[in-house]
């Protein structure tokens, strides 16, 4: 369980631990600790303390989706019919257990959620809506909007 924190408590050396994490996941101690002038067991602690005050959340490896056959990304924007029903609550526990959502946001405007869905190709995506999506109750409409080409993608978070 992450332990409540003010950013100021960060310091710079904290801060570039952070910054040079997100750049590569797989940095040891050792290797952490010759970047930022330290010793190992001190950069260990470190990086310990930001893991358990829950700033780092886990580690892992960006793929390329397109190697690995996904030539698809759509953005779906999901507009339920009634909020006060329990189907939102189900719609989002359905979408938690789905690999292909990367993403889902619940939003304000005209849509009630959007997700970003990753297919193989059009068919595939239009089986999602149709199996997935479209079988889900209480939803009114959905909206796609399939990405034409990739201009930015990161996962980086700022670190100031």
């Amino acid at each position: 369980m992450s332990k409540a924190f003010a950013y100021e408590e960060l310091d710079e050396v904290d801060r570039e631990l952070l910054r040079l994490l997100q750049e590569d996941g797989t940095l040891s101690s050792a290797a952490l600790g010759e970047r930022l002038s330290m010793t190992v067991t001190p950069c260990w602690r470190r990086r310990k303390r930001l893991e358990e005050l829950g700033l780092i959340k886990d580690y892992q490896a960006n793929l390329d989706r397109k190697k690995l056959g996904y030539d698809v990304m759509a953005f779906a924007q999901v507009r339920f019919g009634n909020h006060s029903a329990e189907a939102p609550d189900d719609f989002e526990q359905v979408i938690l257990k789905l690999p292909q959502v990367l993403s889902c946001h619940k939003v304000t405007g005209e849509a009630d959620y959007v997700l970003t869905v990753l297919a193989t190709d059009l068919e595939s995506y239009g089986r999602f809506v149709e199996d997935v999506l479209r079988r889900q109750p209480g939803i009114a409409s959905i909206q796609s909007s399939l990405a034409l080409r990739e201009i930015k993608a990161v996962s980086r978070i700022p670190v100031r």
